[in-house]
C-alpha cells in the first residue's frame, strides 16, 4: 500500500534528476510528501527574485516565488505549477511578456503579484497578501533568486549607483523579504532556498557590483542557516553555472573623461565583444537549477549548497588551492580577458603618438635591495 501510494506520488514529482538516489531516500521524500499533504496545509513559499515573483500552492501547500518573468524563477514557477502546486508569482510589471506568458502556460492555480524590490511599500504589501493566506498554516518554503545586473565593466568604471543598485535588489529585498516571513517559516519548521553566484565566492572580472551582493546575500543566508537550525528550519544554496536567463546586461554608455582617456573607448567595446561571446556559449537548458531548487524544497535532508552546472568543480578546485594568480588566470580565460586599457598601451609603447600622456599610477614595491633601477 505505501509503495502504490508512493508510484502515485512520484508521477507528480516530474524531473527530479538530481534527487539523491541513495537507498530509502526517495521514500523518506515521498514520505515527506505525503505528511505534507495529508497535515494541515504548510504552504511552500518560493520567492525568486530576479525582477519579478511568484508563489505556488497545491490545495494543502503554498509555495511563493519572486523573479519568475524569465529565467530560473519562470522555470521553476512551470515546473511546480506542473507538480500541482498554487502559485503566487511577483513580477516587476503584470503587463511585461514575462507575465502574459506564465498566464497562458500555467494553470488556474497561479496567481501573479506586482513587486518591485527597492521599494519597501510592494515588499510589505506582497507580505501581507502570503500572511493572509497562510497565517493559520504557516509557510513551507521561501526560494530568493535575486539577481539583477545591468553593467558588465571593471570596478572603477562603474558607477556607485550600479554597486547600490545591485544591494538594494540582490541583498537587501531578498533579506527584506525572508525576515518578513520567517514567524511563517518557523511555525512550519520550513526551508529557504537562495539562488546566489559563484560570482558572490570568486572575483570574476568586471562583476564587482553584482558579485558584491551576492557575496553579502550568500554570507546573511548562511548565517541564517546556523541560526535557524534550532527553529528546525533548513538553509541551502544555490550556485549556478553559466546559464542563459533571459537578462539583458549592457556595459557603461558614458564614462568620465579622466576615466576614457585612460581605459579608452576601445577598452569597453572589447569587453563587451567578450561578453556577447561568452552568452554564445551559456547553457540553456535550466532543469539542472530547477531540480536543485525542488531539492531544496522537498528533501527531507537537503544540501547546504548546490552547485548546477558545467565546469563548477574544477574552478571551486582552483579558487581553493591554487595559488591567486592562477585562479585570475583561470577566471580571465574562462569569462572575460579585455585587452590593456589606453594608457598603459601607451606606457609598453612609447613611440605610439596621443595627444596627451596619462601618468601611471601604479607603485611597483621597492626591491630588496632598496634600489627600483633594473
Amino acid at each position: 500500500m505505501v509503495n502504490v501510494t508512493g508510484q502515485r506520488l512520484w508521477h507528480r514529482l516530474p524531473e527530479l534528476s538530481v534527487l539523491p538516489s541513495a537507498p530509502g531516500t526517495a521514500c523518506t521524500l515521498l514520505l515527506l510528501f505525503v505528511c505534507i499533504l495529508a497535515a494541515p496545509p504548510w504552504p511552500l513559499a518560493l520567492s525568486l527574485l530576479c525582477r519579478q515573483w511568484l508563489s505556488l500552492a497545491t490545495a494543502r501547500l503554498f509555495p511563493s516565488l519572486s523573479g519568475c518573468d524569465s529565467g530560473f524563477g519562470q522555470a521553476t514557477a512551470r515546473h511546480l505549477d506542473i507538480m500541482g502546486f498554487r502559485v503566487f508569482a511577483s513580477v516587476l510589471d503584470l503587463q511585461s511578456p514575462g507575465a502574459q506568458e506564465l498566464r497562458q502556460s500555467c494553470s488556474s492555480r497561479l496567481t501573479l503579484l506586482q513587486m518591485d524590490l527597492t521599494k519597501t511599500e510592494d515588499i510589505q504589501r506582497v507580505l501581507q497578501h502570503i500572511q493572509a493566506h497562510t497565517n493559520s498554516t504557516g509557510l513551507w518554503g521561501l526560494v530568493n533568486n535575486a539577481g539583477f545586473n545591468d553593467t558588465i565593466a571593471d570596478a572603477e568604471l562603474s558607477p556607485l549607483g550600479k554597486f547600490r543598485t545591485c544591494m538594494e535588489v540582490n541583498f537587501f529585498g531578498s533579506l527584506e523579504l525572508t525576515k518578513g516571513l520567517l514567524p511563517l517559516l518557523r511555525s512550519a519548521g520550513g526551508r529557504i532556498v537562495t539562488v546566489s553566484s559563484p560570482a558572490g565566492d570568486m572575483p570574476f572580472p568586471c562583476l564587482a557590483a553584482y558579485g558584491a551582493s551576492k557575496a553579502a546575500l550568500s554570507l546573511v543566508m548562511d548565517t541564517f542557516r546556523s541560526e535557524l537550525q534550532p527553529w528546525g528550519i533548513k538553509v541551502s544554496l544555490i550556485l549556478p553555472g553559466y546559464y542563459k536567463t533571459g537578462k539583458r546586461q549592457q556595459l557603461l554608455a558614458s564614462l568620465p573623461q579622466e576615466l576614457l582617456q585612460a581605459y579608452g573607448e576601445e577598452y569597453v567595446e572589447e569587453i563587451n565583444q567578450q561578453f556577447i561571446q561568452f552568452m554564445k556559449v551559456a547553457v540553456e537548458d535550466l532543469s539542472a537549477v530547477v531540480n536543485s531548487i525542488t531539492e531544496g524544497l522537498l528533501a527531507a535532508n537537503p544540501a547546504v549548497r548546490y552547485y548546477p552546472g558545467q565546469g563548477l568543480g574544477i574552478m571551486y578546485f582552483i579558487h581553493r588551492y591554487l595559488p591567486y594568480f592562477v585562479r585570475d588566470l583561470f577566471l580571465k580565460g574562462f569569462f572575460i580577458n579585455p585587452k590593456l586599457p589606453r594608457a598603459l598601451q601607451r606606457e609598453a609603447f612609447p613611440g605610439t603618438p596621443a595627444p596627451e600622456r596619462v601618468q601611471s599610477q601604479r607603485h611597483r614595491p621597492p626591491a630588496p635591495w632598496g634600489n627600483n633601477q633594473h
